[in-house]
């Protein structure tokens, strides 16, 4: 039979509306989209500035790279190193993690443009429109895209004037951003796969950790090892390009090809599948829900475990490699005279145990700014609860506003608490194991990993003061806390700021263990704020109108 056109209408193909599309996503990621590109480009830029000042010569570099170059456990967390020069140092440094930044800045762009409209109902309001089926997911890729080629254009522009050369500048950011483009296309069929943005976000997620762990165990093993479990890694690609040795251009076919492949295959699941589902089957829940669903506490646990099982997976594989990591840390002093100097005010040169208490309370810190992220988007569920109409049939019960916060907010509670437990055992292990006295180091990087807790729930704290008082904001207003203490947390010294600012972080007052000391007075401060944002949060949910 003939198709019969509507007179005056234009036929509908699969594509119509991209361009559309793509200018609303960009306005929606007009703030984030751009601040991410920054921050990536200014950490490979400023790691080289740094790494420039700490070996500023041959032979310091040279020392480097047989101390770092030769430690597995270092090798696990950034690379093989290929030669000694100022850029290749950097790309050993940096150049992994700038690929896994960079495709988490892909990954959560593509979901949030496929799945997570298409979940909201976003999706089928706009297709009603003059839209084609298809425009929704070519809009996202193309957002990615362009955040990637913006990345990577200026990784071009800002190495240079860090004294690294041109080509190999361009090398190396080619490669960061053909690796966020590589897992763009898995995000991509991810979100085809799964029926919800958090599936799909996990499923994307996971193969990024899959990639981190073959390309990690490839290049941490010695001779006669698979070593080729990193060529099955697109992080591991970033470093086979060797931009600042030989130079392997075509090396950059692989991520380009990843990318293609799994655009073309997002595509071509997305004409085969109905909207609003997935083409992973959903699992059939029990004909009666158990008793431990009875109740909000139950049901926000349920909902959550799994983020929370990722989270965790994730912590356990980071934090023992860079525990395990420690035992070498030490034997950096010698290569760099800068780094002798900035370590003497913690309390000498000749104990290297305070090298190693600073860099294991460096790592205590970071794992406490990470759970204060999960913290933080375990309350925010309530506010995604509450705009997808989900919290009407609970609050339909017999259950009050403030115990069904109180669901969530517990959650958070205890799952930052399980993610620093996490955090202080595998830290302890790693290090333990390869220092001879695991059962000394894991009780002592449990005891440092719980002392970041208090800060943690403060940061959680805001997001729940937030969504009670001023439930639009809270969302934005909460992360972007979290980023204000991270850049305080994290370069506040070393920009040297006055100590009032550094006092606006809560991980500002917080013990630093190990080889700090524990005050009393400043956790009690801590646990107080706490508290009182949590309650303000509660007391303005109880007023004001749900929705």
């Amino acid at each position: 039979m003939t198709a019969i056109a509507h007179p005056g209408r234009t036929p509908r193909t699969g594509l119509a509306g991209t361009g559309e599309l793509a200018r609303l996503a960009f306005r929606r990621d007009r703030v984030a989209l751009p601040a991410a590109v920054y921050v990536i480009a200014v950490l490979v830029a400023g790691t080289a500035e740094t790494l420039k000042k700490l070996y500023p010569t041959a032979a310091s570099r040279v020392a480097l790279a047989a101390t770092g170059g030769g430690n597995p456990a270092l090798r696990f967390l950034y690379s093989r190193m290929y030669g000694t020069s100022l850029g290749s140092i950097t790309a050993w440094r940096y150049g992994v993690w700038a690929g896994i930044f960079a495709a988490l800045m892909t990954i959560f762009v593509v979901i949030r443009h496929t799945r997570t409209d298409e979940e909201a109902g976003r999706q089928e309001l706009v297709g009603s429109a003059a839209v084609g089926r298809q425009a929704a997911l070519a809009a996202a890729l193309a957002a990615a895209a362009a955040a990637s080629v913006a990345v990577t254009v200026l990784l071009c522009v800002l190495l240079p004037f860090t004294r690294l050369p041109a080509a190999g500048s361009a090398l190396l950011a080619l490669a960061i951003g053909c690796c966020a483009l590589a897992f763009a296309g898995i995000a991509a069929v991810a979100a085809q796969l799964a029926s919800s943005a958090r599936t799909a976000r996990g499923i994307a997620l996971g193969a990024l950790g899959v990639a981190f762990v073959l390309r990690g165990v490839g290049d941490a093993a010695g001779p006669g090892g698979p070593t080729w479990l990193s060529w099955a890694s697109p992080l591991g690609w970033i470093q086979f390009t060797q931009p600042f040795a030989a130079r392997d251009w075509w090396v950059l076919c692989l991520p380009l090809a990843v990318a293609a492949a799994g655009t073309g295959l997002a595509f071509a699941l997305a004409a085969r599948r109905d909207l609003g589902a997935g083409l992973l089957p959903d699992r059939p829940g029990r004909a009666t829900a158990s008793v431990f669903l009875a109740g909000p506490s139950g049901l926000a646990w349920r909902l959550q475990r799994g983020a929370l099982l990722g989270w965790a997976t994730g912590y356990a594989l980071t934090f023992a490699a860079c525990g395990a990591a420690a035992k070498g840390i030490g034997q950096l002093l010698g290569t760099s005279t800068a780094l002798e100097h900035e370590f003497a005010r913690l309390g000498g040169l000749g104990a290297q145990a305070a090298i190693t208490d600073a860099y294991l309370a460096a790592l205590m810190l970071l794992a406490g700014l990470v759970a204060a992220g999960f913290a933080i988007s375990a309350v925010l569920r309530l506010r995604t609860e509450e705009t997808g109409d989900t919290a009407e049939p609970v609050l339909a019960t017999a259950t009050g506003r403030v115990r069904w916060a109180l669901s969530h907010i517990g959650v958070a509670v205890a799952g930052a608490a399980l993610l620093l437990a996490v955090a202080g055992v595998a830290t302890g292990l790693g290090y333990g194991l390869r220092a001879g006295s695991a059962g000394t180091e894991v009780a002592r990087m449990t005891g440092a990993a719980m002392a970041q807790l208090l800060p943690a729930l403060v940061l959680a704290a805001v997001a729940a003061a937030l969504f009670g008082l001023a439930p639009r904001a809270c969302v934005a207003g909460a992360w972007s806390a979290l980023g204000l203490v991270v850049l305080i947390s994290l370069f506040g010294q070393a920009l040297q700021v006055s100590g009032w600012v550094l006092d606006i972080s809560p991980f500002t007052h917080a013990p630093k263990l190990p080889g700090g000391t524990v005050s009393a007075a400043p956790l009690l401060w801590l646990g107080l704020a706490a508290v009182a944002l949590t309650a303000a949060g509660l007391a303005g949910l109880r007023r004001r109108d749900i929705g």
